[in-house]
């Protein structure tokens, strides 16, 4: 359906997305609304032959700030999927301590003289899990015990940073046709946009049943014992479409009960969309995606600040009010007003 729509196929846009190059994009965002640098390094040890070592330095002041690890292949006993890590967090107590980040994919390397091709998706999520790592290299707090963020906000530096992919400066430096060295068109550019809003009615009604019927889970004093009937009721009571099933069956929800990191806490995700539609929204209203007072702004009060200041609050800071979901209805193709 989507296809015949929009007319986008992936196989039209993988071509301009070789790993590197796009890594190399990754970085050029940070250096331009940071001031981040990142040196390649060979003489740091790495737990595979495979993973990537650079420098990271502040480019105002030299500083070092950190080494980023970027483990970006599947091997053998590896776990799936993607995600971001740091092996040592900043902190001023005692002495200055950089950070030592890392970011973990699964890319299928190419094949002897290939490039290593990615898709769109996959793109997207090095620049998500990439986010992770810029927010944890410009954390800048005396006190470890102040590094962390709560839950509901760990994955919004990391959306926010996603919007930079796709932008024409991005484009055009690093998302290069591997075989002619062309940037991306712009017509492919405004296909993919417009294919954005694709099911997102669906998606939004799958999510956001998974996380009320969390937080009724969890917000209760007896237990839950029948847990289908509980299922059940729940989305009775939500007017559930019966064409949309839960995006995770209760009994098998790992998100919830593999830890407490996630408990009662599904709800993050969209919240954290919210915060970063409307963050992006802050940028465009200036004109300009790379506005460096917007991006210093952004930086003070909520990447670097960790959990000195209250988020609700650092967050107003930044934006003058609390955030809009009117951003999100926009980005997701629902009506606004």
């Amino acid at each position: 359906m989507r296809k015949a729509k929009y007319d986008l196929d992936e196989n039209e846009v993988k071509p301009y997305l070789e790993l590197n190059n796009i890594l190399q994009g990754a970085f050029y965002a940070a250096g331009r609304l940071y001031g981040l640098g990142f040196k390649e390094v060979k003489d740091v040890p790495v737990f595979d032959s495979a993973v990537r070592t650079f420098e990271v330095t502040d480019s105002a002041t030299g500083r070092n700030i950190g080494v980023f690890y970027f483990d970006g292949y599947a091997r053998s006993g590896k776990r799936s999927g993607a995600w971001a890590t740091r092996y040592r967090g900043q902190q001023e107590l005692g002495g200055h301590r950089n950070t030592l980040a890392s970011n973990n994919n699964n890319f299928v390397k190419g094949g002897a003289g290939e490039p290593t091709l990615i898709s769109l998706d996959d793109a997207t999520t090095l620049f998500h899990e990439f986010g992770h790592a810029i927010h944890s290299l410009l954390q800048n707090v005396n006190y470890p015990g102040l590094a962390g963020t709560p839950r509901d906000f760990v994955e919004y530096p990391s959306q926010v940073n996603e919007n930079w992919l796709l932008t024409r400066d991005v484009l055009d430096k690093y998302a290069k046709h591997y075989k002619t060295g062309a940037p991306m068109p712009q017509a492919l550019v405004d296909k993919i946009e417009k294919s954005s809003t694709f099911n997102q009615g669906f998606d939004t009604v799958e999510y956001l049943a998974d996380a009320i019927v969390d937080m009724q889970l969890h917000d209760r004093e007896v237990p839950v014992t029948d847990v289908a009937a509980f299922e059940r009721d729940a989305l009775k009571a939500l007017g559930m479409p019966k064409e949309i099933a839960l995006r995770h069956r209760l009994p098998q929800f790992n998100h919830l009960f593999s830890s407490d990191a996630y408990s009662a806490g599904y709800y993050s995700y969209l919240w954290s969309e919210t915060m970063d539609a409307d963050t992006w929204a802050a940028f465009e209203e200036t004109g300009n995606v790379w506005d460096k007072a917007t991006a210093d702004r952004f930086r003070t009060t909520l990447l670097s600040t960790g959990n000195e200041t209250d988020r609700k609050l650092a967050y107003r800071a930044f934006r003058g009010r609390d955030p809009d979901v009117k951003a999100l209805f926009r980005r997701r193709g629902f009506p606004v007003e």
